[in-house]
């Protein structure tokens, strides 16, 4: 029986979904539909595939999100494997260095390879297609699913399927087009023959890496280098930094997908399977609004919020009351450090929104609030002039490093929980409602020796209040 493994591509940003979404913690990383995130929704999909060996997922991300990918796979009791790349570099290199990681032990299995921010509705119509494309794909065909539109969508780019390619349904790909103006994109919902693109591929490893020899040997070359440099650190397969930064940055479209259409008798053949499954990228606040259950007059609330008069809005609270009288249209977001307020048509333009952000060095572009650690989190409660105040829970048995400020002192109040504190040469527990000071310039480490979250607030003085004011001497993370 040929094995499937599937592949989940976790580099995008989501600007478009801010301020939920965030560089340091994008939307995939989000429960937006449902109590899982969107990378757990796309891991849960091909559970139960009926018929097929199925591998333990492989998750390729930055290095950004390793700790909180490594989580939210810990909490639905999966042991996958997660490659880091050390630099973003598109998809074609992602998935190379998939393809290299799945035959390190001489395996060859199938690659679902599959966005991990996507959102399918109807998990078994699916796993009917995956079963369809699972046979062409370990014949040696590429397979990708194409998305059967129901309106003139300008936003995706489309396949145009060409001859049957044997039985159920699938086609030879003609070719790939990029986003259309409306006027061409009705064109091809009248044509019939137009399916959009879901960025969705079904291929053997080995098949991908002969694909990629052919189409672009300097991408393969720079990901060998940057495999052959590897290591394994715990549960994350590494590659050379340095080797793959030099990988040119390039699309699986561009790369190989455009040539196979074009018929390179070089490529193996090109299939493209239609998908109806209630797909969305969720690419901005509008499409969110349209997979998301509404109430009689099309509204959709997550959250503390309140309607009167209202149609065809989304409003989203992340703590606060939100209250909306009269509107029609309009996204309204509510998190704890910033709210958005954007009508249904200008949501793409939510990414011109971040561009200033970034541009203006303000971190509500990059950061929430509320920022999460392989130990556990912390949230900016209050700032001002020289002082700084946070919630700090660290999980039980997990420490933070030991390390050192220049500009800045802490003092620790304990809430719940036990504290074991390294100052200087001495260590100390702290119970609940004792404290200590660390004072500036000093070691020190926090540690949870206890079965139950330590919770504790912090309160920060100082000349410099920056997370890079941090010195470290030992880390158990890596950092």
């Amino acid at each position: 029986m040929q094995t499937l493994l599937p592949v989940v591509l976790s580099g995008g940003s989501g600007t478009r979904l801010w301020p939920l979404s965030r560089e340091k913690y994008p939307k995939q990383l989000l429960p937006l539909i449902g109590e899982d995130s969107l990378l757990q929704a796309t891991i849960r999909r091909i559970e139960g595939l009926a018929g097929i060996r199925l591998e333990a997922p492989m998750v390729v991300c930055n290095e950004e999100y390793r700790f909180v990918i490594a989580e939210q796979l810990r909490l639905m009791n999966i042991a996958g494997t997660i490659l880091l790349e050390p630099v973003g570099r598109n998809t074609a290199p992602a998935l190379t260095l998939a393809a290299l990681a799945a035959m390190r032990e001489g395996g060859d299995p199938v690659l679902l390879v599959m966005p991990a921010d996507h959102v399918i509705l109807d998990t078994a119509a699916f796993q009917t297609v995956v079963r369809k494309g699972m046979a062409l794909a370990a014949e040696g065909a590429v397979v990708t699913f194409g998305i059967t539109p129901d309106s003139p969508e300008t936003g995706f780019g489309y396949i145009q399927s060409g001859a049957a390619f044997g039985e159920g349904g699938a086609c030879h790909i003609a070719r790939f087009v990029e986003k259309p103006d409306f006027a061409t994109a009705q064109a091809y919902l009248d044509d019939g023959s137009y399916l959009w693109n879901s960025g969705l591929f079904m291929l053997r490893a080995s098949v991908w890496l002969a694909a990629i020899a052919t189409c672009r040997q300097d991408i393969l070359a720079a990901c060998r280098a940057a495999w052959d440099q590897g290591s394994t650190d715990g549960e994350f397969l590494r590659v050379g930094k340095e080797a793959f930064a030099q990988c040119p940055s390039d699309s699986i479209d561009y790369a190989v997908m455009e040539r196979i259409a074009a018929g390179d008798n070089a490529l193996p053949s090109g299939v493209v399977i239609p998908l109806a499954a209630g797909w969305s990228d969720v690419g901005a606040w509008d499409s969110l609004w349209q997979v998301l259950p509404k109430d009689a007059e099309g509204n959709v609330s997550q959250g503390d919020v309140l309607l009167h008069d209202c149609r065809n809005t989304l409003v989203m609270s992340g703590g606060r009351l939100v209250a909306c009288v009269g509107v029609e249209d309009v996204v309204v977001v509510e998190t704890p450090d910033a709210i958005l307020v954007v009508h249904k048509n200008k949501t793409q333009d939510v990414k011109k929104i971040v561009d200033s952000l970034k541009r203006e060095g303000r971190p509500e572009g990059q950061l929430h609030r509320k920022v999460f650690r392989p130990w556990g989190w912390y949230d900016g409660v209050d700032a001002g002039d020289r002082f700084q105040v946070k919630r700090i829970v660290v999980k039980p048995g997990a420490a933070l490093s030991l390390q050192m400020h220049h500009h800045r002192a802490e003092h620790w109040i304990v809430v719940r929980g036990t504290a074991q504190v390294t100052r200087g040469d001495t260590s100390y527990l702290v119970s609940e409602n004792e404290s200590t000071f660390i004072p500036l310039g000093t070691r020190h480490r926090l540690e949870n020796p206890g079965c139950v979250p330590l919770e504790m607030i912090e309160v920060q003085s100082g000349s410099y209040l920056g997370e890079d004011d941090i010195v470290r001497f030992e880390d158990v993370y890596g950092r």
